[in-house]
């Protein structure tokens, strides 16, 4: 496990690691610009739904049960829910991609802090990041103190915040420049977004019980 002694560094780098980490496309920026089509703010209750899952998956980490999320059967239940979810999702924004400039038609039927929520505990990458990534990045604030566990972890989906409230204000501050042909390409390919990483999601957790 790499160690930060220096608690700048550390904060540092758990800003580029969360970042580098929230800004790769997936099911919750799918939902954050089908959200944001319509609700200028949707990034930022998106980002709450997301912080109802995240935050009570630290409390977890920190008690030390991140290894079961590492266990072969958890990763391939995980899949299975998670990626079927997705699959679902993906399939409704596709379905209804042609009335994405109905205002009176929401391509996710859920809020946006449902949707945030749902997109995140359906994402088992989520969930594996976690249990990787965002352990040692627990573990090592866990060294500096239980105030700075608090700290980090705000730091952190503070960052979830940022990204997703920029993504709902930009497609919602640009959406009166997309022609029918763009709503319809841009919801097109985060409906199949959605749909690839459930496919994977599905897939994969079960490859890896087979080796």
């Amino acid at each position: 496990m790499v160690e930060f002694t220096d608690i700048w560094v550390f904060f540092a780098s758990t800003v580029v690691i969360s970042l580098s980490g929230v800004m790769t496309p997936g099911p919750v920026f799918a939902a954050a610009v089908a959200k944001g089509y319509k609700d200028e703010t949707a990034g930022v209750k998106i980002a709450i739904g997301h912080g109802l899952v995240e935050f009570p998956l630290m409390a977890l980490i920190i008690v030390s049960l991140d290894y079961v999320f590492e266990n072969s059967f958890v990763k391939l239940g995980i899949g299975l829910v998670g990626g079927t979810l997705l699959l679902y999702l993906g399939a409704s924004m596709i379905r209804s991609r042609k009335m994405s400039a109905d205002p009176e038609h929401d391509l996710i039927s859920y809020g946006p802090v449902t949707a945030g929520a749902l997109t995140t505990a359906g994402n088992p990458y989520f969930l594996l990041w976690w249990a990787t990534i965002g352990a040692v990045l627990v573990l090592n604030a866990q060294f500096f103190g239980p105030m700075i566990v608090v700290v980090f972890a705000l730091v952190h989906w503070s960052c979830d915040l940022g990204w997703y409230t920029l993504t709902s204000v930009v497609v919602f501050r640009t959406k009166h420049l997309w022609t029918p042909l763009v709503h319809e390409a841009i919801f097109g390919i985060c409906g199949a977004l959605m749909m690839v990483f459930g496919a994977y999601f599905l897939v994969g957790p079960a490859m890896d019980l087979l080796k």
